[in-house]
């Protein structure tokens, strides 16, 4: 085409669209957001935004009924799960005009919401009408999958997705799934008070993370009423006389677990299909994410680029918004200037309480790699503000090379995780070390300085003996 009406066309209004429209139109080229349902994605709408608001909610009704460890007699709650559901909802009002239509109009964004089509890789049909672009940004994010369950369409099942229409909490609940999404829902609906059965079919919550932060967290939910049930496969779903049973199978045994709601939280599948890519031969992987190259590119048409939950490999929000500059940058400026992704430090956490955060390496999947590394840990009981604050649990595990203080990986598990693994974050991207952070000066009493005890533990494990021992007669012969 000699001329296009748009440098770059967005399709989808979620974390990693939004980011790519707004890198565009900073750097004033002309471009189209379509999202055909609610800008913000899931992140705002059905995921990040609500699910933790109601962490927060029943983060406070725990500490009620756990009032005698803050030295208080007496103190109870009550509640309307109703009206909780409700402050959800005017939580997610209130963080919408950070990603509504009007915000990107103003900033230059032609926002249109409607149903796209890609019939070229540089036409986009909208409501019968063809736009023509430089380049494709697919932005279409991901939503609930449905595992193959046998009778599973007998009930009226829940997931992110729906969760957030609930109006009365369910008195008997199934959470299938024990990734992040399950654990941080399966602790929110037990402190609420549902009778909760967790059911993961893996030999441990958070399979992702090493067996001790499984366990961790498997003890600390049945310390809460959680009915745990690992290494337990779902196999039916029975309706009869009225009464709904989940059929497991548990220790070679088949068992029925009673339920009144259901929520599927067993993972996400990418919105990569019914928008024109099928007709365009855009390769998928096994997993059914678009297929890019390190350049964010689709390798048939490589002005057709993705990002976010659509391309994976990872699903986060932030790593959305990470590849989403790479994303507007070089749809923008290659061939003349062009970027690979960088996903060297990529951290998460999961938002149950305690808290686990992780970047870099765990050690499982370092002795799986082969790879040679050293173990630093210290234990968050010993800090004096988690003592105040009667969260004095979990501990921080810092992998760093044999002999150096170069760190390979993090693990937190603990009260705010997720913010303390930012040190370690910014340690990784710059090339620091523990010594760096050991001489770093911590606010006391904050839990930030657990991070600068973990390289105390290091130091201490590389104490130069040989120095030290001439030093101790140093110091003999100075006071003779």
């Amino acid at each position: 085409m000699a001329k296009f009406d748009y440098n770059v066309i967005v399709i989808g209004g979620g974390s990693a669209g939004l980011v790519s429209a707004y890198i565009c139109s900073a750097v004033k080229a002309r471009v189209a957001l379509i999202e055909k349902h609610k800008m913000g994605g899931d992140c705002l709408n059905t995921g990040c935004v609500p699910s933790k608001a109601l962490i927060r909610s029943a983060r406070i009704l725990s500490q009620i009924r756990n009032h005698k460890l803050y030295g208080i007699h007496t103190a109870t709650a009550e509640f309307e799960f109703s009206e909780i559901m409700d402050r959800v909802h005017a939580i997610i009002a209130k963080v919408e005009p950070h990603d509504s239509v009007d915000r990107y109009t103003k900033l230059g964004v032609d926002c249109i919401q409607a149903t796209a089509k890609i019939i070229s890789p540089h036409e986009v049909e909208v409501d019968g009408k063809i736009l023509t672009t430089k380049n494709i940004i697919v932005a279409t994010g991901a939503r609930p999958a449905i595992p193959p369950i046998p009778g599973l369409d007998k009930v009226d099942f829940l997931t992110t997705d729906t969760l957030w229409n609930l109006r009365e909490l369910p008195k008997r609940l199934i959470v299938a799934g024990g990734g992040p999404i399950g654990c941080e829902l399966t602790q929110c609906f037990a402190r609420l008070g549902s009778n909760v059965t967790q059911v993961e079919m893996m030999p441990q919550l958070l399979s992702r993370e090493d067996p001790e932060v499984g366990e961790w967290i498997n003890k600390r939910f049945k310390a809460e009423g959680v009915d745990v049930r690992i290494n337990t496969k779902c196999k039916e779903i029975a309706v009869e006389k009225g009464e709904k049973y989940m059929i497991v199978e548990e220790g070679g045994q088949e068992k029925r677990i009673p339920f009144d709601q259901l929520l599927v939280a067993v993972g996400r599948a990418a919105n990569a299909k019914g928008f024109g890519l099928e007709e365009l031969g855009v390769e998928l992987s096994a997993r059914g994410t678009i297929v890019v190259d390190d350049y964010m590119r689709t390798p048939t048409h490589p002005n057709i680029y993705a990002c976010g939950d659509v391309a994976g490999p990872y699903q986060f929000t932030h790593t959305a918004a990470h590849q989403a500059w790479y994303c507007a940058v070089n749809a923008l400026f290659s061939p003349l200037k062009k970027f690979k992704v960088d996903y060297r430090i990529i951290p998460w956490s999961t938002f149950t309480d305690p808290e686990v955060a992780r970047v870099g390496l765990s050690e499982t999947e370092a002795r799986s790699a082969g790879i040679a590394y050293e173990s630093s840990l210290y234990p968050i009981d010993d800090l004096d503000r988690a003592i105040a604050d009667s969260e004095d649990h979990g501990w921080i595990k810092v992998l760093t090379e044999p002999a150096k203080d170069k760190i390979l990986g993090v693990t937190i598990v603990g009260n705010h995780a997720g913010d303390l693994i930012s040190e370690y974050v910014l340690a990784m991207k710059n090339g620091f070390g523990l010594n760096n952070i050991l001489s770093t000066i911590h606010i006391y009493p904050t839990m930030a300085e657990a991070n600068k005890y973990v390289a105390g533990v290091w130091k201490k494990a590389h104490a130069p003996q040989t120095l030290l021992t001439w030093i101790e007669k140093f110091h003999r012969w100075r006071r003779s």
